[in-house]
Protein backbone atom coordinates (compact mmCIF):
# COMPACT_ATOMS: atom_id res chain seq x y z
CA UNK A 1 0.00 0.00 0.00
CA UNK A 2 1.10 3.57 -0.65
CA UNK A 3 1.43 5.39 2.68
CA UNK A 4 2.59 8.88 3.63
CA UNK A 5 3.76 9.80 7.13
CA UNK A 6 3.33 13.52 7.76
CA UNK A 7 5.89 14.62 10.33
CA UNK A 8 9.49 13.40 10.49
CA UNK A 9 10.12 13.64 14.21
CA UNK A 10 11.21 10.58 16.12
CA UNK A 11 7.72 9.06 16.27
CA UNK A 12 6.85 9.67 12.63
CA UNK A 13 10.19 8.26 11.51
CA UNK A 14 9.88 5.16 13.71
CA UNK A 15 6.41 4.42 12.31
CA UNK A 16 7.59 5.05 8.74
CA UNK A 17 10.30 2.44 9.25
CA UNK A 18 7.78 -0.04 10.62
CA UNK A 19 5.42 0.50 7.69
CA UNK A 20 8.29 0.14 5.22
CA UNK A 21 9.35 -3.07 6.93
CA UNK A 22 5.78 -4.34 6.51
CA UNK A 23 6.11 -4.04 2.74
CA UNK A 24 4.49 -0.68 2.07
CA UNK A 25 5.60 2.13 -0.26
CA UNK A 26 6.31 4.88 2.30
CA UNK A 27 6.97 8.61 2.00
CA UNK A 28 8.17 10.59 5.02
CA UNK A 29 7.20 14.28 4.91
CA UNK A 30 9.24 16.96 6.69
CA UNK A 31 8.06 20.47 7.52
CA UNK A 32 11.32 22.05 6.32
CA UNK A 33 13.75 21.25 3.54
CA UNK A 34 16.60 21.29 6.08
CA UNK A 35 14.97 18.50 8.10
CA UNK A 36 14.46 16.43 4.97
CA UNK A 37 18.02 17.06 3.79
CA UNK A 38 19.49 15.84 7.07
CA UNK A 39 17.50 12.62 6.81
CA UNK A 40 18.51 12.03 3.19
CA UNK A 41 22.18 12.89 3.52
CA UNK A 42 22.96 11.34 6.90
CA UNK A 43 20.65 8.32 6.66
CA UNK A 44 19.66 8.91 10.28
CA UNK A 45 17.17 10.94 12.28
CA UNK A 46 18.96 12.88 15.07
CA UNK A 47 16.06 11.90 17.36
CA UNK A 48 16.67 8.18 16.67
CA UNK A 49 20.42 7.87 17.02
CA UNK A 50 21.83 4.64 15.64
CA UNK A 51 18.73 3.71 13.63
CA UNK A 52 19.56 3.65 9.88
CA UNK A 53 17.08 5.00 7.36
CA UNK A 54 16.84 2.74 4.27
CA UNK A 55 17.17 4.24 0.81
CA UNK A 56 13.76 2.77 -0.05
CA UNK A 57 12.16 5.38 2.24
CA UNK A 58 11.08 8.44 0.25
CA UNK A 59 11.90 11.83 1.81
CA UNK A 60 9.84 14.86 0.80
CA UNK A 61 8.60 18.31 1.79
CA UNK A 62 5.81 18.26 -0.80
CA UNK A 63 2.43 17.65 0.88
CA UNK A 64 1.01 16.35 -2.38
CA UNK A 65 2.67 13.07 -1.38
CA UNK A 66 -0.71 12.25 0.24
CA UNK A 67 -2.31 11.90 -3.21
CA UNK A 68 -3.09 8.31 -4.12
CA UNK A 69 -2.36 6.98 -0.62
CA UNK A 70 -4.45 4.32 1.03
CA UNK A 71 -3.38 5.63 4.43
CA UNK A 72 -1.94 8.94 5.63
CA UNK A 73 -0.36 9.07 9.09
CA UNK A 74 -0.37 12.47 10.84
CA UNK A 75 2.60 12.62 13.22
CA UNK A 76 2.99 16.36 13.77
CA UNK A 77 2.98 18.01 17.21
CA UNK A 78 -0.57 18.39 18.50
CA UNK A 79 -0.60 22.17 17.92
CA UNK A 80 0.01 21.63 14.19
CA UNK A 81 -2.53 18.85 13.57
CA UNK A 82 -5.44 21.05 12.50
CA UNK A 83 -3.43 23.32 10.21
CA UNK A 84 -1.77 20.29 8.61
CA UNK A 85 -5.14 18.60 8.05
CA UNK A 86 -6.45 21.80 6.48
CA UNK A 87 -3.57 21.83 3.99
CA UNK A 88 -4.02 18.14 3.22
CA UNK A 89 -7.79 18.31 2.72
CA UNK A 90 -7.87 19.26 -0.99
CA UNK A 91 -5.12 16.75 -1.78
CA UNK A 92 -6.61 13.63 -0.18
CA UNK A 93 -8.39 11.01 -2.25
CA UNK A 94 -11.87 10.07 -0.97
CA UNK A 95 -11.64 6.98 1.20
CA UNK A 96 -8.02 7.53 2.29
CA UNK A 97 -7.75 6.53 5.95
CA UNK A 98 -6.16 9.30 8.04
CA UNK A 99 -4.37 8.11 11.19
CA UNK A 100 -3.58 10.50 14.04
CA UNK A 101 -0.58 9.34 16.09
CA UNK A 102 -0.06 12.66 17.88
CA UNK A 103 -0.99 12.83 21.56
CA UNK A 104 -2.71 15.89 22.92
CA UNK A 105 -5.86 17.98 23.07
CA UNK A 106 -6.26 21.02 20.85
CA UNK A 107 -5.44 24.09 22.94
CA UNK A 108 -7.92 26.54 21.43
CA UNK A 109 -10.97 24.26 21.26
CA UNK A 110 -10.23 21.43 23.75
CA UNK A 111 -11.12 19.07 20.88
CA UNK A 112 -9.57 15.66 20.40
CA UNK A 113 -7.12 15.55 17.50
CA UNK A 114 -9.27 13.19 15.43
CA UNK A 115 -12.15 15.66 15.79
CA UNK A 116 -9.86 18.48 14.67
CA UNK A 117 -8.83 16.44 11.62
CA UNK A 118 -12.44 15.54 10.83
CA UNK A 119 -13.44 19.21 11.05
CA UNK A 120 -10.94 20.02 8.29
CA UNK A 121 -11.24 17.04 5.92
CA UNK A 122 -14.94 16.27 6.28
CA UNK A 123 -16.66 12.90 5.91
CA UNK A 124 -14.88 11.66 2.80
CA UNK A 125 -11.99 10.10 4.75
CA UNK A 126 -12.31 7.98 7.91
CA UNK A 127 -10.12 9.04 10.83
CA UNK A 128 -8.34 6.69 13.27
CA UNK A 129 -6.29 7.30 16.44
CA UNK A 130 -3.26 5.07 17.09
CA UNK A 131 -2.04 5.22 20.68
CA UNK A 132 -0.51 3.24 23.54
CA UNK A 133 2.76 2.73 25.45
CA UNK A 134 5.18 3.38 22.61
CA UNK A 135 8.41 5.35 22.87
CA UNK A 136 9.71 6.21 19.41
CA UNK A 137 13.25 5.36 20.51
CA UNK A 138 12.21 1.79 21.28
CA UNK A 139 9.96 1.27 18.26
CA UNK A 140 12.85 2.47 16.10
CA UNK A 141 15.08 -0.16 17.71
CA UNK A 142 12.48 -2.88 17.04
CA UNK A 143 11.56 -3.35 20.71
CA UNK A 144 8.26 -5.34 21.01
CA UNK A 145 5.40 -2.83 21.39
CA UNK A 146 1.60 -3.06 21.73
CA UNK A 147 -0.84 -0.24 20.90
CA UNK A 148 -4.52 0.45 20.11
CA UNK A 149 -6.17 1.48 16.84
CA UNK A 150 -9.37 3.38 17.67
CA UNK A 151 -12.12 4.74 15.43
CA UNK A 152 -15.87 5.01 15.19
CA UNK A 153 -15.40 3.33 11.80
CA UNK A 154 -14.71 -0.35 12.52
CA UNK A 155 -13.36 -1.13 9.05
CA UNK A 156 -10.92 1.77 9.25
CA UNK A 157 -9.70 0.75 12.71
CA UNK A 158 -9.16 -2.82 11.54
CA UNK A 159 -7.43 -1.71 8.33
CA UNK A 160 -4.95 0.28 10.43
CA UNK A 161 -4.59 -2.71 12.74
CA UNK A 162 -3.63 -4.91 9.78
CA UNK A 163 -1.33 -2.28 8.27
CA UNK A 164 0.82 -1.82 11.39
CA UNK A 165 0.75 -5.35 12.81
CA UNK A 166 4.06 -7.22 12.78
CA UNK A 167 5.90 -9.74 14.98
CA UNK A 168 7.32 -6.74 16.90
CA UNK A 169 4.31 -4.42 16.84
CA UNK A 170 0.93 -5.73 17.98
CA UNK A 171 -2.24 -3.66 17.52
CA UNK A 172 -5.63 -4.05 19.22
CA UNK A 173 -8.76 -2.44 17.73
CA UNK A 174 -11.20 -0.25 19.66
CA UNK A 175 -14.25 1.89 18.97
CA UNK A 176 -13.58 4.21 21.93
CA UNK A 177 -11.71 6.91 20.04
CA UNK A 178 -12.57 9.55 22.64
CA UNK A 179 -11.32 7.54 25.61
CA UNK A 180 -8.12 6.49 23.85
CA UNK A 181 -7.22 10.09 22.98
CA UNK A 182 -8.14 11.55 26.38
CA UNK A 183 -5.91 8.96 28.02
CA UNK A 184 -3.07 9.76 25.63
CA UNK A 185 -3.25 13.48 26.28
CA UNK A 186 -3.85 13.57 30.01
CA UNK A 187 -1.23 11.01 31.00
CA UNK A 188 1.34 13.61 29.95
CA UNK A 189 0.12 15.87 32.78
CA UNK A 190 0.57 13.07 35.30
CA UNK A 191 4.01 12.28 33.85
CA UNK A 192 5.07 15.88 34.47
CA UNK A 193 3.90 15.49 38.07
CA UNK A 194 5.77 12.19 38.39
CA UNK A 195 8.92 13.91 37.16
CA UNK A 196 8.39 16.67 39.74
CA UNK A 197 8.27 14.03 42.48
CA UNK A 198 11.53 12.54 41.18
CA UNK A 199 13.11 15.99 41.06
CA UNK A 200 12.08 16.67 44.65
CA UNK A 201 13.67 13.40 45.72
CA UNK A 202 10.54 11.46 46.65
CA UNK A 203 10.31 7.70 46.20
CA UNK A 204 8.36 4.87 44.64
CA UNK A 205 5.50 5.17 47.13
CA UNK A 206 4.80 8.75 46.06
CA UNK A 207 4.96 7.99 42.35
CA UNK A 208 2.72 4.92 42.65
CA UNK A 209 0.09 6.95 44.50
CA UNK A 210 0.34 9.79 41.98
CA UNK A 211 -0.06 7.46 39.00
CA UNK A 212 -2.99 5.59 40.53
CA UNK A 213 -4.96 8.65 41.58
CA UNK A 214 -3.96 10.41 38.37
CA UNK A 215 -5.48 7.58 36.37
CA UNK A 216 -8.68 7.97 38.38
CA UNK A 217 -8.85 11.63 37.35
CA UNK A 218 -8.15 10.83 33.71
CA UNK A 219 -10.89 8.19 33.65
CA UNK A 220 -13.32 10.55 35.40
CA UNK A 221 -12.79 13.18 32.71
CA UNK A 222 -12.81 10.65 29.89
CA UNK A 223 -16.13 9.15 30.94
CA UNK A 224 -17.62 12.64 31.24
CA UNK A 225 -16.58 13.24 27.63
CA UNK A 226 -18.15 10.01 26.41
CA UNK A 227 -15.29 7.52 26.77
CA UNK A 228 -15.66 4.08 28.35
CA UNK A 229 -14.21 3.49 31.80
CA UNK A 230 -12.56 0.19 30.81
CA UNK A 231 -10.47 1.97 28.16
CA UNK A 232 -8.49 3.66 30.93
CA UNK A 233 -7.51 0.29 32.39
CA UNK A 234 -6.08 -0.73 29.01
CA UNK A 235 -3.07 0.02 26.85
CA UNK A 236 -4.01 3.61 26.01
CA UNK A 237 -4.72 4.33 29.68
CA UNK A 238 -2.69 2.61 32.37
CA UNK A 239 -0.22 1.21 29.81
CA UNK A 240 0.77 4.58 28.41
CA UNK A 241 0.68 6.14 31.87
CA UNK A 242 3.22 3.62 33.20
CA UNK A 243 5.68 4.06 30.36
CA UNK A 244 5.48 7.87 30.37
CA UNK A 245 5.80 8.29 34.14
CA UNK A 246 8.73 5.90 34.55
CA UNK A 247 10.98 6.33 31.50
CA UNK A 248 13.69 8.88 30.80
CA UNK A 249 12.61 8.72 27.14
CA UNK A 250 9.63 10.81 28.28
CA UNK A 251 10.09 14.54 27.68
CA UNK A 252 7.23 15.18 30.11
CA UNK A 253 8.91 13.30 32.93
CA UNK A 254 12.29 14.92 32.22
CA UNK A 255 10.68 18.35 32.24
CA UNK A 256 9.01 17.56 35.55
CA UNK A 257 12.33 16.52 37.06
CA UNK A 258 13.79 19.93 36.21
CA UNK A 259 10.79 21.70 37.75
CA UNK A 260 11.02 19.54 40.87
CA UNK A 261 14.66 20.60 41.22
CA UNK A 262 13.68 24.26 41.10
CA UNK A 263 13.86 25.22 37.41
CA UNK A 264 11.03 27.62 36.45
CA UNK A 265 8.48 25.76 34.26
CA UNK A 266 8.89 27.92 31.14
CA UNK A 267 12.67 27.51 31.33
CA UNK A 268 12.35 23.75 31.91
CA UNK A 269 10.18 23.42 28.77
CA UNK A 270 12.83 25.25 26.74
CA UNK A 271 15.65 23.12 28.14
CA UNK A 272 13.92 19.90 27.07
CA UNK A 273 14.04 21.08 23.48
CA UNK A 274 11.16 19.08 22.01
CA UNK A 275 7.44 19.62 22.53
CA UNK A 276 6.36 18.97 26.14
CA UNK A 277 2.72 18.06 25.48
CA UNK A 278 1.84 17.84 29.19
CA UNK A 279 2.49 21.56 29.63
CA UNK A 280 -0.31 22.40 27.20
CA UNK A 281 -2.52 19.49 28.29
CA UNK A 282 -2.58 20.84 31.85
CA UNK A 283 -4.37 23.97 30.62
CA UNK A 284 -6.79 21.81 28.62
CA UNK A 285 -7.45 19.62 31.66
CA UNK A 286 -8.33 22.67 33.73
CA UNK A 287 -10.67 24.05 31.07
CA UNK A 288 -12.41 20.72 30.47
CA UNK A 289 -12.73 19.91 34.17
CA UNK A 290 -14.37 23.28 34.85
CA UNK A 291 -16.65 22.98 31.82
CA UNK A 292 -17.84 19.46 32.72
CA UNK A 293 -17.81 19.82 36.50
CA UNK A 294 -15.20 17.07 36.95
CA UNK A 295 -12.97 16.98 40.03
CA UNK A 296 -9.29 16.75 39.03
CA UNK A 297 -7.16 17.87 42.00
CA UNK A 298 -3.83 16.56 40.66
CA UNK A 299 -4.32 18.18 37.26
CA UNK A 300 -5.42 21.41 38.98
CA UNK A 301 -2.28 21.34 41.12
CA UNK A 302 -0.14 20.80 38.02
CA UNK A 303 -1.77 23.83 36.40
CA UNK A 304 -0.91 25.99 39.44
CA UNK A 305 2.73 24.91 39.29
CA UNK A 306 3.09 25.27 35.52
CA UNK A 307 1.18 28.50 34.94
CA UNK A 308 1.22 30.33 38.28
CA UNK A 309 4.65 29.33 39.57
CA UNK A 310 3.35 27.63 42.71
CA UNK A 311 5.89 25.59 44.69
CA UNK A 312 5.51 21.84 43.89
CA UNK A 313 6.18 20.98 47.54
CA UNK A 314 3.33 23.20 48.65
CA UNK A 315 0.82 21.72 46.21
CA UNK A 316 1.87 18.19 47.15
CA UNK A 317 1.24 18.97 50.81
CA UNK A 318 -2.15 20.40 49.90
CA UNK A 319 -3.02 17.23 47.99
CA UNK A 320 -1.92 15.05 50.92
CA UNK A 321 -4.07 16.98 53.39
CA UNK A 322 -7.27 17.20 51.36
CA UNK A 323 -10.56 16.12 52.94
CA UNK A 324 -10.68 12.35 53.40
CA UNK A 325 -12.43 10.28 50.71
CA UNK A 326 -13.52 6.72 49.92
CA UNK A 327 -11.25 5.20 47.28
CA UNK A 328 -14.15 3.78 45.27
CA UNK A 329 -16.39 6.77 44.67
CA UNK A 330 -19.73 4.96 44.74
CA UNK A 331 -18.89 2.64 47.66
CA UNK A 332 -21.55 2.19 50.40
CA UNK A 333 -24.13 4.01 48.32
Amino acid sequence: MKVSVIGSGGWGTALALLLLENGNDVALWSYTEEESRVLRETGENPMLKGVPLPKELHFTTDLSCVKGCGVVVVATPSFAVRSTARQMAPLLDPGTVVVSVSKGIEKETSSTLTDAIHDEIGDACPVVALSGPSHAEEVGRRVPTVVVSASRDQKAAELVQDLFMSPRFRVYASDDVTGVQLAAAMKNVIALCAGCCDGMGFGDNTKAALMTRGLTEIARLGVAMGGRKETFAGLAGVGDLIVTCTSMHSRNRRCGILIGKGTPPDQAVKEIGGVVEGYYAAANAKALAEKLGVEMPIAAAAYEVLYHGKDPRVVLQELMTREKKHEIEDSWL
